[in-house]
């Protein structure tokens, strides 16, 4: 039966096993042996990271072709505006091509864990949250797209991949299903 383990990928964390540093990738979190990330989160990201020991389901989740939805919470620089949300959910043109349309709302500040480092915060610059929902994984894509809008990424995390969803996993922490 093949496993899958949800992870709390911390911030500054690589998703990967191998590196020149060894206390910057997953090797710290996840003991289980011929897993490996089903997609990747960037370092600088926060949140669900799956990983696999079955080859077909890692495909499955990290092809875009399949479009596996990932939900993200992205605390961006800025009052976020309507015409900003719009322009999510209709696709945006990036360096690599047009995005395909993404779900945006705009989320009351949830109640997260604290990020080491803090985020920087300017005094006169508020920041929002917005729930961003893609079925693409271009690279720091979620990212990009806020920056195109005008309005910067300072926090990402990524809260749900499909059916999976973070839940109340802290920082570091993980479970292993059977699927």
């Amino acid at each position: 039966m093949p496993s899958i383990i949800l992870l709390n990928k911390p911030f500054g964390i690589l998703s990967q096993f191998s590196g020149d540093d060894p206390s910057i990738t997953l090797t710290p979190y996840i003991n289980t042996p011929n897993v490996y990330p089903a997609g990747r989160l960037d370092r600088d990201s926060e949140g669900l990271l799956l990983l696999t020991d079955d080859g077909r389901l890692q495909h499955k989740i990290s092809d875009p072709r399949f479009d596996k939805e990932k939900t993200y919470w992205a605390q961006v620089e800025g009052e976020i505006t309507e015409e900003a949300l719009r322009a999510l959910r209709n696709g945006l043109s990036l360096k690599d091509g047009t995005t395909k349309p993404a779900k945006a709302r705009l989320l009351q500040e949830p109640t997260l864990w604290a990020r080491t480092p803090p985020i920087r915060e300017r005094k006169a610059i508020p920041t929002s949250w917005v729930e961003i929902i893609i079925t693409e994984g271009r690279n720091r894509q979620v990212r990009r797209m806020t920056a195109a809008t005008g309005f910067p990424t300072l926090r990402l995390v990524r809260m749900k991949i499909g059916d999976w969803e973070l839940g109340e996993l802290k920082p570091g922490e993980s479970k292993q299903l059977i699927v």
